[in-house]
């Protein structure tokens, strides 16, 4: 049934980089541990993750809003929220990678730094936010 959900809530969200959004409401979220994601959405994100992707995931009562930056030479990478919030035109997410600091002890292996974003099932459209 959640492979459905996932098929109706498209595998990607709409990307709109000319377009300002103007801010209607704040949007509560939670940033999900790989342990807590759904198994669906995780084999969807492995089989994606080599390069930078977006997608959305929806099941009963969660919207996953899930962003990818590809693959990365060496550990040390994170991804923070900047911005959610909610707009006339649907759910705007801005997320940002940030890189080891130049000091940082890093692992010398390939990595695959993303987020995966929970919030209340919307029947809204997503805008991922450049």
């Amino acid at each position: 049934m959640l492979i459905a959900l996932l098929l109706a809530a498209g595998l990607s969200g709409c990307t709109k980089q000319e377009q300002k959004f103007q801010k209607t409401g704040e949007v509560e979220y939670t940033v999900m541990e790989e342990g807590a994601v759904p198994k669906e959405l995780l084999e969807v994100i492995r089989e994606k993750q080599q390069e930078p992707f977006r997608l959305t995931f929806l099941t009963e009562d969660s919207l996953y809003l899930v962003q990818g930056y590809g693959e990365k030479p060496t550990g040390g990478y994170s991804v923070v929220v900047s911005d959610l919030f909610s707009a006339q035109e649907g759910i705007c997410v801005k997320t940002t990678l940030l890189g080891p600091a130049k000091d940082d002890k890093v692992t010398a292996m390939k990595t695959f730094p993303y987020i995966v974003i929970r919030i209340q099932a919307v029947d809204s459209e997503v805008f991922f936010l450049n």
